[in-house]
C-alpha cells in the first residue's frame, strides 16, 4: 500500500494545485475585467486618438497644429512641472523637521497631532480649495490684511502651493516618522560615542535610512501636484493653473478633443515614468526584521521647545488653519450673510441626496472589488512574481488622473453618457485601491494558522473566510472603506466631466457657484463646502468606528485622489 500511496502523491498535489489556480481565476476575473472595461480601454481609446486618432465627427477640425509648438501649452506644461517641484521641496524642507519632532521627542497631546495627520486625507479637494482663500484670499482672515499692506496673493501662484501644501505636508511628515522608526538606536549610540556631533550622526547615520522614505513620498507628491485638478482649476486661476486644466479647458469649452487628447497622451507618458520611480523606490524600503528604534526624549531646553513650537505652529497654519478659517467664514455667512438661504434651495438638497446615493453605490461595489482583489492577492503569494505583479495593479487605477480617465470614458462608451451607473463605476474604480491596500497588509500579518485550524475543524473556505478572516481583518476594512468614502464623497474631476444636470453633487454645485458673480453665491459656497466636509468626517468616523488609529494609508493615487 506504500508505494500505491506515494505514486499517487504527484496526482493528489496536481489536484490541489489546479484548484488553487482554479480559486485564484474565480477570485480576480471581478477585478480584473473591472479595470479591463473601465479603465485599460478608455486609456487605450485615449492614445489611439491622442496618437492616430482622426477629428471626431461633427466637431471643428483643429488646424492649430501640435500642442508642442503652442507657446501658450509650452507654458502650462512648464509650470506644472515647476510647481510640483517647487511643492517638492518644501514639503521636504517643512516636513522633515515635523516628522523629527514627533519621532524623536515625546510630549502632550503628540498622538493628537499624530491623528490629526489624516485630516488632509479625508477633506475633499473643494473643500481644501475654499479653506486656502478662507485663510489666504483677498477676503481671507489673513489674506485680507496682508492685502491692505501690500502683499495680496491674489493672481499669484502661493495660493495654488499653498493648496498642495495642505494635502501633501502631511504626506511627507508621515513618511518622516515610517523612516525615522527604523532607525538603528544602537548605531546612533555608536556614533556619538565615536565623538560625532547630533548634526554629524543625523547625516551619516540616520539620512541614509530615512531618505528612500522620503523619496518615496516625495514622488507621490509629485505626481499628485503634476496631475492635480480641483485646486488648480479653483486657485491657479486663468495663468496659474496646470496640465489638466487646460485639458478640462480644451474638452468643455472649446471642443478640441484631438488636441486634449494628444496632450493627455503626453501627460500619462510623464506620469507613468515617475509611477514607475516611486515603485523602484518602495522595493527598496525593506525594513529590517529586528530593531530598537531611538528613544524619544522630553522637552527640554530652549532649542527644543523652539523647534517643537515651530513645527506645531507651521502645521497649524498650513494645514490647520484652513479648515478652521473655513468653518468660521461659512459661519459667517450664514448668520449674517446670504449663505443660509441655500440650504433651503431644491438644488442643494438634490446634490446632497444625490452625492450620499451615488457614494453609498460606489462604495459598495468598491468594497467587493477590493475584497476579491486582495483575496486573490493572497492565494497567490505561492507564484511570487505575480503576487507582486497583482498587487501592483491595485494602483493602476490612480496612476491615470481621473480628468483623463473620464475623458477616455467619454471617448469609449458616448452612449452611456446618459446612464448613472457609468459614474458609479467612475467613482468606484478610483476607490477601490484603498480597499484592496489596506485589506492586503492585514490578510499579510494574518497568521495562516488561524484559517488551518478552523479547516481542520470541517469549515468550508466561504465559512472560514465569513467566521475567521473577516473578523480578524474587519478594522483594516473598515478603515479603507472610511478612505474610500471620503474620497468619493468629494470627488469632483469625473463628476464634472461625466455628470448631467439631474446628477448634480455637492463638489459640482460648490463650483458652479464659485463661478457665478456676487458675494452671495460665494457665502453659498462657503456654506455648501463645510457641509460637504461635515459629511466626508460624518462618513469616515461612522465607518471607521473609534479602532485604534494606525497610520493613513499613502493617497495611493499616485494622484491620492484623494485629491483629484
Amino acid at each position: 500500500m506504500t508505494p500505491t500511496r506515494f505514486s499517487r502523491a504527484p496526482a493528489v498535489r496536481a489536484s490541489v494545485r489546479f484548484r488553487q489556480r482554479r480559486t485564484v481565476l474565480w477570485l480576480a476575473a471581478g477585478p480584473a475585467l473591472f479595470a479591463l472595461a473601465l479603465l485599460v480601454w478608455p486609456v487605450a481609446r485615449l492614445l489611439w486618438q491622442g496618437l492616430w486618432g482622426e477629428p471626431l465627427a461633427g466637431l471643428p477640425l483643429d488646424d492649430t497644429g501640435p500642442w508642442w509648438l503652442d507657446t501658450h501649452l509650452q507654458w502650462r506644461v512648464g509650470w506644472t512641472l515647476l510647481q510640483a517641484l517647487a511643492t517638492c521641496v518644501l514639503c521636504l524642507v517643512l516636513g522633515l523637521p515635523m516628522a523629527w519632532v514627533l519621532a524623536r521627542l515625546e510630549f502632550t497631546g503628540r498622538m493628537a497631532w499624530q491623528r490629526a495627520l489624516m485630516l488632509p486625507f479625508v477633506v475633499p479637494t473643494l473643500v481644501a480649495a475654499l479653506g486656502i482663500l478662507a485663510l489666504w484670499g483677498p477676503r481671507g482672515l489673513l489674506g485680507g490684511p496682508l492685502a491692505q499692506a501690500g502683499w495680496s496673493l491674489e493672481g499669484s501662484p502661493w495660493l495654488l502651493l499653498l493648496g498642495n501644501l495642505f494635502f501633501n505636508l502631511s504626506l511627507v511628515v508621515r513618511a518622516g516618522m515610517d523612516g525615522l522608526a527604523q532607525v538603528s538606536a544602537q548605531r546612533v549610540a555608536v556614533a556619538r560615542t565615536l565623538g560625532a556631533t547630533p548634526w554629524r550622526a543625523f547625516w551619516r547615520v540616520e539620512w541614509p535610512v530615512v531618505a528612500p522614505w522620503l523619496a518615496s513620498a516625495l514622488c507621490l507628491v509629485f505626481l499628485y501636484c503634476f496631475t492635480g485638478f480641483g485646486l488648480a482649476l479653483v486657485l491657479g486661476g486663468q495663468r496659474w493653473s496646470t496640465v489638466e486644466v487646460e485639458i478640462y479647458t480644451l474638452i468643455a469649452h472649446e471642443l478640441a478633443l484631438a488636441r486634449a487628447a494628444a496632450l493627455a497622451v503626453a501627460m500619462l507618458a510623464l506620469t507613468a515614468g515617475m509611477a514607475w520611480a516611486y515603485a523602484w523606490v518602495e522595493r527598496r524600503l525593506a525594513s529590517p526584521a529586528r530593531i530598537t528604534p531611538v528613544a524619544r526624549r522630553p522637552l527640554q531646553g530652549a532649542a527644543v521647545w523652539g523647534g517643537w513650537a515651530l513645527a506645531l505652529g507651521g502645521w497649524l497654519l498650513l494645514c490647520g488653519a484652513p479648515l478652521l478659517a473655513l468653518l468660521l467664514q461659512a459661519a459667517q455667512a450664514a448668520w449674517f450673510g446670504q449663505g443660509w438661504a441655500v440650504l433651503g434651495e431644491a438644488d442643494t438638497w438634490l446634490a446632497v441626496g444625490n452625492t450620499l446615493r451615488f457614494s453609498g453605490l460606489a462604495l459598495a461595489l468598491a468594497t467587493a472589488l477590493g475584497l476579491l482583489h486582495a483575496l486573490a492577492g493572497q492565494a497567490m503569494r505561492r507564484w511570487a512574481p505575480a503576487a507582486l505583479a497583482w498587487r501592483a495593479s491595485a494602483y493602476a487605477p490612480l496612476v491615470v488622473s481621473p480628468v483623463a480617465l473620464a475623458f477616455g470614458l467619454l471617448l469609449l462608451y458616448p452612449q452611456w453618457l446618459a446612464s448613472w451607473p457609468l459614474l458609479v463605476a467612475a467613482y468606484a474604480l478610483l476607490a477601490y485601491p484603498f480597499v484592496a491596500k489596506a485589506l492586503t497588509a492585514a490578510l499579510d500579518a494574518l497568521p495562516d494558522s488561524y484559517a488551518q485550524a478552523a479547516a481542520s475543524l470541517g469549515a468550508s473556505p466561504v465559512r472560514v473566510l465569513w467566521r475567521v478572516t473577516l473578523p480578524l481583518v474587519a478594522p483594516a476594512l473598515r478603515r479603507g472603506m472610511a478612505f474610500a468614502a471620503a474620497t468619493m464623497l468629494g470627488e469632483f474631476a469625473v463628476s464634472l466631466l461625466l455628470s448631467r444636470p439631474e446628477w448634480l453633487t455637492l463638489s459640482t454645485l460648490i463650483y458652479q457657484r464659485l463661478g457665478r458673480p456676487g458675494s452671495a453665491n460665494l457665502d453659498a459656497a462657503l456654506v455648501l463646502s463645510a457641509l460637504l466636509m461635515a459629511l466626508a468626517l460624518l462618513a469616515f468616523w461612522l465607518i471607521e468606528g473609534r479602532g485604534p488609529q494606525r497610520s493613513a494609508p499613502r493617497r495611493a493615487h499616485p494622484q491620492d485622489s484623494r485629491h483629484a
